[in-house]
């Protein structure tokens, strides 16, 4: 069979929300068709208008589809037109999608790094990031895409020196998501250049979403690429 008698082949046949016959925990992404946990993966659902609505939260109601939070597979989705095909109706997906995944993802993000600095689990502050970090207490570090080289290559010192002073191995992740102006109209007074995620259910929320939305725009890229986006950022 050739590729691209394949890529006109029905996807398997799933339930409601996108379970494959006997996975009652797993998702199927129906671009890959590689099953993963609903946490891996996206949600969409056809809106009242026909439109392909990203359900984020998993909560809304009707027939649900599953694809890998990368764009260049929401790109392909659109292409191939496979959301029509698994949610079984017509519906409109766009370019548009991408941004406007893009925007929620970063919204959502938002919205946790707010809830999370209320629960006192997300905190900014280069030095308090510091000694957060070199405490061992953070479990994630955040800048902005426009912050000084010089305060990032410090926290980044900081890193380096819990990682090689503990038994873990592996530095605390580093995150480079948003603009100083990107969060101001996000987060308004709660903007920040450096800040971290601690240990708790809200701070892994935040850096649970981090991740999602650092797939979504590096995922696919080769290491070095993604390396050097991060560095770009």
């Amino acid at each position: 069979m050739t590729s691209q008698a394949h890529e006109l082949d029905e996807l398997p046949e799933t339930d409601e929300d996108g379970r494959l016959a006997g996975n009652v925990n797993g998702r199927m992404c129906i671009v890959t068709r590689q099953s993963g946990s609903p946490d891996e993966l996206i949600r969409f659902v056809a809106g009242p208008d026909g439109s392909v609505v990203p359900d984020l939260k998993r909560q809304l109601p009707g027939r649900g589809c599953w694809v890998t939070p990368e764009r260049a597979l929401i790109e392909k989705a659109i292409a191939k037109k496979l959301f029509a095909r698994a949610l079984k109706r017509d519906v409109k997906a766009g370019p548009e999608l991408l941004a406007l995944l893009d925007r929620l993802m970063a919204q959502q993000l938002a919205g946790m790094m707010n809830m999370a600095r209320k629960a006192g689990q997300f905190i900014s502050g280069a030095t308090k990031v510091d000694a957060a970090v070199r405490s061992g207490n953070a479990i994630a570090v955040f800048h902005a895409t426009d912050a000084a080289a010089d305060g990032v290559r410090k926290l980044d010192q900081a890193r380096k020196a819990w990682a090689l002073g503990s038994d873990a191995g592996n530095e605390i992740p580093s995150f480079r998501l948003f603009s100083g102006a990107e969060m101001d109209e996000l987060m308004g007074q709660n903007a920040f250049i450096h800040a971290c995620a601690l240990a708790g259910q809200a701070g892994e929320g935040v850096v649970k979403r981090a991740k999602m939305l650092e797939q979504y725009r590096l995922g696919g890229q080769p290491e070095a690429e993604r390396d050097a986006a991060r560095t770009e950022q």
